[in-house]
């Protein structure tokens, strides 16, 4: 068999079982929701398997609620045979079958139902890896310590799945109270951290072109109020002497221009001027 790997994942019963190449890998997992809805017609078997050959199986039902002509079997290892470790029918409840533990570090459940069947039919099954089996070797299985810290798989820790029956490892306490104080509108902190950094660049970006171009346009109004300071310079700097017949002349009716720089091109249009004057 090939072999898959996650850390936690739910799995719908119908999905995995409408899929043949599915039902032959070892899905190889640290934890795993199970969920089954009133499928029908079913032979289904599905193998898990731990990262680790020291790592163990619990598995807890949330929800069980089976029709009386569908069977799942669970065994302790990795192939559907043999006598199986539990079959969970319709006698069964949730509180009945506990906490099942393997000694294999493979879990195989069987899955078998009729053409029948109502809504209400189903189960929710947890499969937790766990670290240290001895632990719970003296202890009844429905009672026992499930301190994620020493036995159980560390990321599995405040991911709102109870993989203990006692609830212990989501409870809001130390590690899930920091879990839940590192968190800033659903963001974790490093990428919350990451946005507002962003937001600030951007901003001074936008801060930056802004004052680019009031500077920009504050130099233009300055350029254009010296080129009519200096047009308006340009345009007194010609006085006329009006001068009546040959006044140092000797040409009547002319007009004298008074020396100045660079008027000697306006010339001809102020002599014109003049003439017209007369």
């Amino acid at each position: 068999m090939a072999s898959s790997s996650n850390n936690m994942k739910v799995d719908q019963i119908a999905q995995i079982c409408r899929n043949n190449f599915l039902q032959m890998m070892y899905r190889k997992i640290d934890g795993a929701v199970l969920i089954s809805h009133n499928e029908r017609n079913l032979d289904c078997s599905i193998t898990f398997q731990t990262d680790s050959i020291l790592q163990r199986f619990m598995l807890r039902f949330d929800v069980l609620q089976l029709d009386c002509n569908d069977h799942l079997f669970i065994y302790d290892g990795a192939h559907a045979v043999g006598s199986p470790k539990a079959d969970i029918t319709c006698r069964n409840t949730k509180h009945d079958v506990g906490a099942i533990f393997t000694r294999t570090n493979f879990v195989t459940l069987k899955y078998v139902t009729d053409n029948w069947g109502t809504e209400a039919n189903g189960f929710k099954l947890v499969i937790t890896a766990f670290k240290d089996p001895s632990k719970y070797k003296h202890q009844d299985q429905q009672q026992s310590e499930c301190t994620f810290g020493r036995y159980n798989v560390t990321d599995l820790i405040c991911d709102k799945v109870n993989h203990c029956a006692d609830g212990s490892d989501e409870s809001i306490s130390t590690i899930c109270a920091n879990t839940e104080l590192a968190t800033v509108f659903g963001l974790s902190m490093n990428t919350f951290v990451i946005i507002i950094i962003s937001i600030l660049v951007v901003l001074c970006m936008c801060v930056l072109c802004v004052s680019v171009c009031v500077c920009r346009r504050h130099g233009n109004q300055h350029n254009h109020h010296q080129q009519q300071v200096m047009s308006n310079n340009i345009n007194s700097s010609y006085p006329m002497d009006a001068l009546h017949g040959s006044n140092g002349t000797g040409i009547p009716g002319v007009t004298k221009l008074s020396p100045g720089p660079g008027n000697w091109h306006h010339l001809p249009y102020l002599i014109k001027i003049r003439n017209c004057r007369n």
